[in-house]
């Protein structure tokens, strides 16, 4: 059985690292590549960095801070945001990133994921879906509560049913699914449950969820309510005493099949 991972992420918005409350009100936290080395020492299972106003701003992720974190971290990188095309990947490929995340190009050419998991592997191909939940008003009978998947940082409605997109992903050739709520994220209220459930049923690949982390139980939930393959979380290392290296232990104290 494969390990279960916990995967920080770094949130970029001109090159500074920043954190977000459902993908608005941004709080700078720091340097990017500071943290990096910091969870580089922790030994953590992986890092998402993603320039979250690259699709906002209809440009490309800015690679300098890839090679950046690439020449002095060693943990497997996840990297996204603006990218649009086969070149784009591969740049940041050559960068040092082992993965990367697409989304808004994903859903405007879906052919994209199919392209790239032909050029670099499926295991490399990561497809995010930025999830909010429908608000009653306004919804078609029978529509309340249901989730819809948004791009550009989530200010797009797209109209698609996540669990519908995750399954096309799946089948276009992505290798995992990243979820994020948009509604948790930098709440640390806790993880959308029924969404990531939802999800980890209707694929074969790695789900990763994101969005709401605010205690180390989270994690737990996450991975044996949820099913989730990993979480991927923020806040909860930018502003508490909490750390990868302590959820790691609780998580191997409470039997979660995580790396010690």
């Amino acid at each position: 059985m494969l390990k279960k991972r916990i995967i920080p992420s770094l949130l970029l918005k001109d090159n500074r690292m920043v954190k977000s409350v459902r993908f608005g009100g941004f709080r700078d936290t720091g340097h990017p590549l500071t943290a990096a080395r910091i969870y580089d020492a922790q030994r953590v299972d992986e890092l998402l960095v993603l320039d979250i106003f690259a699709s906002r701003e209809r440009r490309g992720m800015r690679s300098e801070i890839v090679a950046q974190i690439s020449e002095e971290c060693f943990m497997p990188l996840c990297v996204g945001g603006g990218i649009r095309s086969i070149e784009d990947m591969r740049i940041l490929l050559s960068k040092g990133a082992d993965k990367v995340l697409i989304n808004t190009g994903a859903v405007e050419c879906e052919r994209l994921i199919g392209e790239a998991a032909r050029a670099f592997g499926s295991s490399t191909v990561v497809v995010s879906v930025d999830v909010r939940r429908r608000p009653a008003s306004g919804l078609k009978s029978g529509m309340e509560g249901e989730y819809e998947v948004f791009v550009r940082g989530g200010a797009e409605a797209t109209g698609l049913d996540p669990v519908l997109w995750s399954r096309t992903a799946q089948e276009l050739g992505a290798g995992e699914i990243f979820l994020t709520s948009i509604d948790r994220d930098g709440t640390m209220s806790g993880l959308d449950i029924a969404l990531i459930r939802s999800i980890v049923d209707s694929v074969s690949i790695p789900v990763i969820a994101s969005g709401g982390v605010g205690t180390l139980d989270d994690f737990r939930i996450g991975m044996e309510e949820g099913g989730a393959s990993a979480v991927s979380a923020a806040s909860i290392f930018h502003f508490t005493d909490q750390s990868p290296i302590k959820a790691r232990k609780y998580l191997v104290d409470r039997g979660v099949n995580v790396r010690s």
